[in-house]
């Protein structure tokens, strides 16, 4: 069965290099959001499973494959700023970015990178690929695409996540019929730091799937 992978914001597909490492017999494609290179949202026809990255869940449940068969989100939330009782991130944090992003861009990614302990991906900024994306990060809500999500949907956090504070975590893809959770030690960056904790989930979701 293929595999999408979809990278998060700030990102690109080399983040899944370490993860794929450890599944050298998988038949898997890498969504690239644009942010560093041209866009790249692959067709897949036919059955296939999805793994995601931080926003990149956000961006899959926004345009899924026909045939998906589950979803491992690793680090991954159905929304990020907080309303209506639900909790997440304030949005004066993504304003603030948006703000930098037009005079500074490699700034704000350097920034961004720093606090989670990751490089900047090699590449010019396409300032205008990052900020759209930031503002759905701000504005935009899946969680009625996870109420609908009919497959199986596991959700991989790290338990020291800078970006994700445990309540926030809780919260993500509550209403998901079908979700199951796990929590390991480690951040945000979970596909960079603990590749093969990710390919074991990714087997798991095979075989769910």
């Amino acid at each position: 069965m293929k595999i999408i992978f979809v990278h998060g914001w700030g990102f690109g597909p080399s983040i899944w290099d370490a993860v794929i490492a450890h599944l050298p017999d998988v038949d898997s494609v890498r969504a690239d959001r644009g942010y560093f290179g041209a866009p790249d949202w692959p067709a897949i026809d036919g059955p296939c499973i999805a793994v995601t990255h931080s926003f990149g869940a956000m961006a899959l449940l926004d345009d899924a494959p026909q045939g998906c068969r589950g979803l491992l989100a690793i680090n991954g939330f159905d929304r990020f700023t907080a309303a209506d009782g639900h909790a997440g991130v304030h949005p004066r944090v993504i304003d603030r970015m948006i703000a930098r992003l037009e005079s500074d861009p490699a700034a704000v990614l350097r920034d961004f990178h720093a606090r989670l302990g990751s490089a900047v991906p090699a590449g010019t900024p396409d300032a205008a690929r990052l900020r759209e994306d930031l503002l759905a990060m701000r504005d935009s809500d899946r969680r009625e695409a996870s109420a609908a999500w009919r497959a199986p949907l596991l959700a991989l956090d790290g338990a020291d996540d800078p970006l994700l504070f445990p309540d926030m975590r809780a919260a993500q893809f509550a209403a998901a019929p079908y979700v199951e959770r796990a929590t390991v030690a480690g951040g945000h960056v979970l596909p960079l730091t603990h590749p093969e904790i990710c390919a074991a989930w990714i087997e798991r979701l095979r075989v769910a799937a």
